[in-house]
Protein backbone atom coordinates (compact mmCIF):
# COMPACT_ATOMS: atom_id res chain seq x y z
CA UNK A 1 0.00 0.00 0.00
CA UNK A 2 1.03 3.48 -0.30
CA UNK A 3 0.68 5.95 2.71
CA UNK A 4 1.48 9.35 2.95
CA UNK A 5 2.83 10.08 6.30
CA UNK A 6 2.93 14.05 7.57
CA UNK A 7 4.95 15.59 10.65
CA UNK A 8 8.41 14.94 8.88
CA UNK A 9 11.08 12.96 11.31
CA UNK A 10 8.66 13.83 14.52
CA UNK A 11 8.34 11.88 17.50
CA UNK A 12 5.06 9.86 16.38
CA UNK A 13 6.03 10.28 12.57
CA UNK A 14 9.39 8.32 12.84
CA UNK A 15 8.43 5.55 14.57
CA UNK A 16 5.60 4.93 12.25
CA UNK A 17 7.39 5.46 9.27
CA UNK A 18 9.64 2.75 9.98
CA UNK A 19 6.81 0.59 11.17
CA UNK A 20 5.23 0.96 8.33
CA UNK A 21 8.65 0.59 5.85
CA UNK A 22 9.79 -2.60 7.60
CA UNK A 23 6.09 -4.47 6.89
CA UNK A 24 7.52 -3.79 3.28
CA UNK A 25 5.24 -0.84 2.23
CA UNK A 26 5.67 2.28 0.31
CA UNK A 27 5.92 5.41 2.77
CA UNK A 28 6.09 9.55 1.74
CA UNK A 29 7.23 11.97 4.49
CA UNK A 30 6.02 14.88 4.29
CA UNK A 31 8.30 17.67 6.04
CA UNK A 32 9.21 21.22 5.61
CA UNK A 33 12.92 20.52 5.75
CA UNK A 34 13.98 17.32 4.25
CA UNK A 35 17.36 17.04 5.60
CA UNK A 36 15.88 15.80 9.05
CA UNK A 37 14.17 12.93 6.86
CA UNK A 38 17.59 11.74 6.71
CA UNK A 39 17.18 8.35 8.64
CA UNK A 40 13.50 7.50 7.15
CA UNK A 41 14.81 8.09 3.52
CA UNK A 42 17.51 5.52 3.84
CA UNK A 43 15.12 3.33 5.44
CA UNK A 44 13.34 3.85 2.40
CA UNK A 45 10.92 6.36 2.67
CA UNK A 46 10.19 9.30 -0.20
CA UNK A 47 10.52 12.83 1.17
CA UNK A 48 8.27 15.21 0.00
CA UNK A 49 9.31 19.15 0.59
CA UNK A 50 6.52 21.49 1.35
CA UNK A 51 4.45 23.02 3.88
CA UNK A 52 0.60 21.84 5.25
CA UNK A 53 -0.33 25.42 4.55
CA UNK A 54 -0.07 24.61 0.92
CA UNK A 55 -3.25 22.58 -0.16
CA UNK A 56 -1.54 22.49 -3.95
CA UNK A 57 1.10 20.65 -2.60
CA UNK A 58 -1.20 18.59 0.12
CA UNK A 59 -3.13 17.22 -3.14
CA UNK A 60 -0.37 16.58 -5.47
CA UNK A 61 1.54 14.77 -2.57
CA UNK A 62 -1.95 12.93 -1.38
CA UNK A 63 -2.84 11.63 -4.84
CA UNK A 64 -2.35 7.99 -5.40
CA UNK A 65 -2.44 7.48 -2.04
CA UNK A 66 -4.08 4.17 -0.60
CA UNK A 67 -4.29 6.12 3.25
CA UNK A 68 -2.71 9.26 4.90
CA UNK A 69 -1.77 10.46 8.42
CA UNK A 70 -2.68 13.94 9.20
CA UNK A 71 -1.33 15.71 12.13
CA UNK A 72 -1.13 19.96 12.48
CA UNK A 73 2.19 20.95 13.55
CA UNK A 74 3.13 22.83 16.31
CA UNK A 75 3.11 26.60 15.41
CA UNK A 76 4.28 28.52 18.55
CA UNK A 77 4.20 32.17 17.10
CA UNK A 78 0.30 31.96 15.97
CA UNK A 79 -1.56 35.28 16.36
CA UNK A 80 -4.64 32.44 16.65
CA UNK A 81 -3.49 29.30 17.92
CA UNK A 82 -6.67 27.36 17.95
CA UNK A 83 -7.57 29.36 14.62
CA UNK A 84 -4.11 28.01 13.01
CA UNK A 85 -4.73 24.19 13.86
CA UNK A 86 -8.62 24.58 12.83
CA UNK A 87 -7.17 25.77 9.14
CA UNK A 88 -4.86 23.32 8.71
CA UNK A 89 -7.57 21.01 9.44
CA UNK A 90 -9.50 22.56 6.68
CA UNK A 91 -6.50 22.57 4.77
CA UNK A 92 -6.26 18.42 4.54
CA UNK A 93 -10.09 18.42 4.03
CA UNK A 94 -9.63 20.09 1.18
CA UNK A 95 -6.88 18.27 -0.04
CA UNK A 96 -8.32 14.48 0.56
CA UNK A 97 -11.32 15.73 -1.21
CA UNK A 98 -9.29 16.59 -3.94
CA UNK A 99 -6.79 13.86 -3.96
CA UNK A 100 -9.84 11.21 -3.36
CA UNK A 101 -7.94 9.53 -0.31
CA UNK A 102 -10.22 6.98 1.04
CA UNK A 103 -8.35 6.07 4.59
CA UNK A 104 -7.13 9.09 7.07
CA UNK A 105 -5.56 8.37 10.55
CA UNK A 106 -5.92 11.56 11.87
CA UNK A 107 -3.92 12.42 15.06
CA UNK A 108 -6.34 14.56 17.38
CA UNK A 109 -5.99 14.98 21.50
CA UNK A 110 -7.89 13.53 24.61
CA UNK A 111 -10.34 16.32 25.36
CA UNK A 112 -11.20 17.24 21.62
CA UNK A 113 -14.47 16.45 22.41
CA UNK A 114 -14.97 20.17 23.56
CA UNK A 115 -15.80 23.20 21.03
CA UNK A 116 -13.82 25.23 23.36
CA UNK A 117 -12.64 25.73 27.15
CA UNK A 118 -9.32 23.22 26.39
CA UNK A 119 -6.53 25.11 24.79
CA UNK A 120 -5.09 24.27 21.56
CA UNK A 121 -7.08 20.75 21.79
CA UNK A 122 -10.14 23.07 20.92
CA UNK A 123 -8.37 24.02 18.08
CA UNK A 124 -7.97 20.31 17.38
CA UNK A 125 -11.85 19.93 17.85
CA UNK A 126 -12.67 22.12 14.93
CA UNK A 127 -9.97 20.27 12.93
CA UNK A 128 -12.02 16.98 13.44
CA UNK A 129 -14.94 18.36 12.79
CA UNK A 130 -13.28 19.59 9.41
CA UNK A 131 -12.17 16.30 8.62
CA UNK A 132 -15.75 14.88 9.42
CA UNK A 133 -17.21 16.87 6.58
CA UNK A 134 -15.88 14.32 4.50
CA UNK A 135 -18.99 11.74 4.23
CA UNK A 136 -17.13 9.14 1.86
CA UNK A 137 -14.02 8.72 3.46
CA UNK A 138 -13.02 7.00 6.91
CA UNK A 139 -11.36 8.55 9.24
CA UNK A 140 -10.17 7.36 12.58
CA UNK A 141 -8.72 10.09 15.06
CA UNK A 142 -6.65 9.52 17.38
CA UNK A 143 -6.92 10.88 20.56
CA UNK A 144 -4.18 10.15 22.85
CA UNK A 145 -3.46 11.23 26.52
CA UNK A 146 -1.35 13.88 28.03
CA UNK A 147 2.45 13.54 26.68
CA UNK A 148 5.24 12.76 28.70
CA UNK A 149 7.77 14.54 26.80
CA UNK A 150 5.49 17.27 28.07
CA UNK A 151 7.31 16.98 31.65
CA UNK A 152 10.61 17.99 30.07
CA UNK A 153 9.46 21.48 30.74
CA UNK A 154 9.86 21.42 34.74
CA UNK A 155 13.85 20.78 34.14
CA UNK A 156 14.20 24.27 34.98
CA UNK A 157 11.89 24.09 37.57
CA UNK A 158 14.01 21.27 39.17
CA UNK A 159 16.66 22.82 39.18
CA UNK A 160 15.93 26.49 40.32
CA UNK A 161 12.93 25.45 42.52
CA UNK A 162 13.14 22.12 43.32
CA UNK A 163 9.50 21.18 42.44
CA UNK A 164 7.28 20.24 39.81
CA UNK A 165 3.90 21.09 38.87
CA UNK A 166 1.21 23.37 36.67
CA UNK A 167 -1.92 25.06 37.48
CA UNK A 168 -3.36 21.85 38.15
CA UNK A 169 -2.96 18.49 40.52
CA UNK A 170 -5.00 15.23 39.69
CA UNK A 171 -6.09 12.36 41.96
CA UNK A 172 -4.39 8.73 41.82
CA UNK A 173 -4.88 6.96 38.65
CA UNK A 174 -6.95 9.67 36.82
CA UNK A 175 -4.05 11.33 34.91
CA UNK A 176 -3.69 9.53 32.09
CA UNK A 177 -0.71 10.11 29.93
CA UNK A 178 1.35 8.53 26.62
CA UNK A 179 4.66 8.14 25.19
CA UNK A 180 5.09 9.38 21.35
CA UNK A 181 5.82 5.52 20.38
CA UNK A 182 2.67 4.40 22.10
CA UNK A 183 1.16 6.49 19.71
CA UNK A 184 2.63 5.50 16.71
CA UNK A 185 2.24 1.94 17.50
CA UNK A 186 -1.39 2.39 17.41
CA UNK A 187 -1.40 4.69 13.96
CA UNK A 188 0.35 1.76 12.63
CA UNK A 189 -2.20 -0.43 13.83
CA UNK A 190 -4.83 1.35 11.92
CA UNK A 191 -2.69 2.31 8.88
CA UNK A 192 -2.02 -1.65 8.11
CA UNK A 193 -5.24 -2.86 9.00
CA UNK A 194 -7.61 -0.18 7.25
CA UNK A 195 -10.12 -1.91 8.51
CA UNK A 196 -11.69 0.82 10.71
CA UNK A 197 -15.05 2.40 8.46
CA UNK A 198 -17.15 5.80 9.10
CA UNK A 199 -15.65 8.32 11.01
CA UNK A 200 -14.70 6.88 14.91
CA UNK A 201 -12.11 7.90 17.68
CA UNK A 202 -9.67 5.67 19.55
CA UNK A 203 -8.31 7.13 22.75
CA UNK A 204 -4.26 6.28 23.79
CA UNK A 205 -2.71 6.18 26.89
CA UNK A 206 0.65 4.39 28.33
CA UNK A 207 -0.21 4.55 32.17
CA UNK A 208 -2.97 6.04 34.53
CA UNK A 209 -1.30 7.98 37.27
CA UNK A 210 -1.60 11.21 39.82
CA UNK A 211 0.59 14.20 39.87
CA UNK A 212 2.04 13.16 42.76
CA UNK A 213 3.39 9.62 41.18
CA UNK A 214 4.70 11.76 38.83
CA UNK A 215 6.84 13.78 41.04
CA UNK A 216 7.86 10.56 43.06
CA UNK A 217 8.92 8.58 40.40
CA UNK A 218 10.73 11.34 38.63
CA UNK A 219 11.77 12.56 42.33
CA UNK A 220 13.55 9.03 43.14
CA UNK A 221 14.81 8.59 39.30
CA UNK A 222 17.38 11.79 39.70
CA UNK A 223 18.49 11.17 43.23
CA UNK A 224 15.39 13.98 44.88
CA UNK A 225 12.89 11.31 46.36
CA UNK A 226 11.06 14.32 48.18
CA UNK A 227 10.30 15.95 45.02
CA UNK A 228 6.70 17.83 44.88
CA UNK A 229 4.10 18.37 42.35
CA UNK A 230 2.95 21.97 43.49
CA UNK A 231 -0.22 22.98 41.61
CA UNK A 232 0.12 26.67 40.75
CA UNK A 233 -2.71 29.43 39.94
CA UNK A 234 -3.61 29.97 36.85
CA UNK A 235 -1.81 33.95 37.36
CA UNK A 236 1.60 31.91 38.65
CA UNK A 237 1.73 29.94 35.52
CA UNK A 238 0.89 31.86 32.99
CA UNK A 239 3.12 34.31 34.64
CA UNK A 240 5.88 31.51 34.36
CA UNK A 241 5.66 30.56 30.98
CA UNK A 242 5.51 34.28 29.47
CA UNK A 243 8.62 34.30 31.71
CA UNK A 244 10.25 31.46 30.22
CA UNK A 245 9.97 32.70 26.81
CA UNK A 246 5.75 31.57 25.31
CA UNK A 247 3.80 33.84 23.58
CA UNK A 248 1.02 35.43 25.79
CA UNK A 249 -1.22 33.55 23.02
CA UNK A 250 0.41 30.49 23.90
CA UNK A 251 0.86 30.99 27.54
CA UNK A 252 -2.99 31.71 28.12
CA UNK A 253 -4.07 28.63 25.61
CA UNK A 254 -1.72 26.39 28.26
CA UNK A 255 -3.42 27.78 31.23
CA UNK A 256 -6.71 27.07 29.63
CA UNK A 257 -5.75 23.28 28.63
CA UNK A 258 -4.59 23.04 32.43
CA UNK A 259 -7.94 24.54 33.78
CA UNK A 260 -9.88 21.64 31.82
CA UNK A 261 -7.27 18.96 33.78
CA UNK A 262 -7.83 20.37 36.44
CA UNK A 263 -11.91 20.16 36.28
CA UNK A 264 -11.48 17.11 34.79
CA UNK A 265 -13.96 18.16 31.63
CA UNK A 266 -10.82 17.18 29.85
CA UNK A 267 -10.85 13.89 29.62
CA UNK A 268 -14.38 13.04 30.60
CA UNK A 269 -14.91 11.46 27.74
CA UNK A 270 -11.70 9.27 27.74
CA UNK A 271 -13.56 7.48 30.78
CA UNK A 272 -16.36 6.66 28.45
CA UNK A 273 -14.51 5.51 26.14
CA UNK A 274 -11.46 3.95 27.70
CA UNK A 275 -9.11 2.12 25.51
CA UNK A 276 -9.16 -2.11 26.80
CA UNK A 277 -5.24 -2.19 27.35
CA UNK A 278 -2.67 0.40 28.02
CA UNK A 279 0.38 1.09 25.67
CA UNK A 280 4.01 -0.02 26.70
CA UNK A 281 5.96 2.94 28.31
CA UNK A 282 5.25 3.21 31.84
CA UNK A 283 5.66 5.64 34.32
CA UNK A 284 8.77 4.19 35.62
CA UNK A 285 10.18 4.14 32.14
CA UNK A 286 9.85 7.98 31.46
CA UNK A 287 11.58 8.53 34.68
CA UNK A 288 14.48 7.19 33.66
CA UNK A 289 14.54 8.62 30.55
CA UNK A 290 14.08 12.12 32.25
CA UNK A 291 17.19 11.23 34.81
CA UNK A 292 18.73 10.62 31.44
CA UNK A 293 17.76 14.38 30.07
CA UNK A 294 17.82 15.88 33.57
CA UNK A 295 21.39 14.69 33.89
CA UNK A 296 22.68 15.70 31.03
CA UNK A 297 22.30 19.34 31.49
CA UNK A 298 23.63 18.93 34.98
CA UNK A 299 25.44 22.52 35.71
CA UNK A 300 29.59 22.18 35.66
CA UNK A 301 30.64 21.93 39.11
CA UNK A 302 32.01 25.20 40.21
CA UNK A 303 35.40 24.50 41.93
Amino acid sequence: MKFVITGGAGHISKPLTLQLLKAGHEVTVISRNTNNLEEVVKAGAKAAAGSVEDVDFLTKTFTGADAVYTMVPPKMDAADWKGHIEQIGKNYTAAIKAAGVKYVVNLSSIGAHLFDGCGPVSGIHRAELALNTLEDVNIKHLRPAYFYDNLFSNLGLIRKAGIMGSNFAIADKKFTIVAPVDIAAAAADELLSLSFTGHSIRYIASDEVSTTDIAKAIGSAIGKPELPWVEFTDEQAYGGMVGAGLTEEVAKNYVEMGNAIRTGSMGEDYWKHRPASLGKVKLADFAKAFAGAYNSTEPAAVH
